[in-house]
């Protein structure tokens, strides 16, 4: 599909759900609780507004607030996202806040303080090994949200227990500025390279859904295409559930996975490009799992459960 019929795809997408969550804005206004140690009934609100978490907690969920649900952490619902894990929702949170509370910085700006994008844009770290190579989470979440908490995180979490440095994005939703948050994001992580104590070398670009546009984007066409000075380009894409068709010759080796039910990202589509990139020469590989529809996530629970170990064991192999 085109940029622009993906477009008009998502215009009615988001007729359909938006306003049916909190009305918009773009901070809980609620008296918090500040916690220590999370759990599956500690409110939303309360993690967003926690002063650990100093300015960026409001970025821990959607900034837009219509694209989610729920009072508690077991109550969280993303819009066209299935299986989300209370569990795994708690245990991203206690990971932040042990970080926080051990001295360590896990959220990083990719914009100077005083430039307007820094306000809905940064980087949450999930620290692997000093000295290990680096990854990038991009949810998805239809280019007006972004889903971080279920499409990016988790990802994160599970890349950094392998040793892995692994980032996820906080973008400006929308094609254009998104690609340039990442592009930004990628120099960012390369000019910080000492201080974050990541091998730039072999890294990897990680999405879901819109997510997985902007890394097969930002793979194809590089970091001096968004408005950045020309970056090495990942050494693996690895992209979950999204209808993209295009394919420029120049992709890097490409991971996919998909449900054979997604009705946003149909395996078809999916397959025919894996396709067209391996005739071109180059390593591509597609994982299509009977039954699941859109968002399944790190899919815990389901057909799909262990995709990421063989994802991660494709990057290994391009590294």
């Amino acid at each position: 599909m085109s940029r622009i019929f993906y477009a008009v795809l998502i215009m009615f997408m988001v007729l359909g759900f938006a306003g049916c969550g909190n009305g918009g804005s773009d901070t809980v206004n609620t008296t918090s609780e500040r916690i220590t140690e999370a759990t599956e009934d500690t409110k939303i609100s309360d993690v967003i507004n926690n002063p650990a978490f100093e300015d960026y907690g409001r970025l821990i969920f959607p900034v837009n607030d219509s694209y989610y649900s729920g009072e508690t952490l077991r109550d969280l619902r993303l819009t066209w996202y299935t299986g989300i894990k209370p569990a795994r929702t708690v245990e991203i949170v206690n990971y932040m806040l042990s970080e926080v509370n051990a001295g360590r910085k896990i959220f990083y700006r990719i914009y100077p303080d005083n430039d307007p994008k820094a306000r809905d844009t940064g980087l949450f770290y999930f620290r692997g090994k000093p000295g290990g190579k680096f990854a990038v989470c991009n949810a998805g979440g239809g280019f007006v949200f972004v889903g971080a908490m279920h499409d990016s995180f988790p990802h994160a979490l599970e890349l950094s227990k392998r040793g892995y440095n692994a980032f996820a994005l906080i973008y400006r939703p929308g094609y254009d500025t998104a690609c340039e948050d990442l592009a930004r994001a990628i120099a960012f992580i390369h000019d910080n390279a000492q201080e974050l104590e990541a091998d730039v070398s072999g890294y990897s670009l990680w999405g879901g859904s819109a997510g997985a546009r902007m890394a097969a984007w930002l793979g194809s066409y590089g970091t001096e295409s968004f408005g950045e000075d020309a970056y090495p380009r990942p050494a693996a894409v690895i992209m979950q559930y999204t209808g993209l068709s295009e394919v420029t010759g120049n992709e890097p080796p490409t991971y996919n996975c998909v449900g054979t039910d997604d009705g946003i990202a149909p395996y078809g589509v999916m397959q025919r490009r894996i396709n067209r990139i391996q005739a071109d020469g180059t390593d591509a590989m597609i994982e299509v799992f009977p039954g699941l529809s859109h968002g399944f996530g790190l899919g815990e629970g389901t057909v799909a459960e262990g995709w990421l170990d063989n994802a991660v064991n494709f990057w290994e192999k391009h590294q």
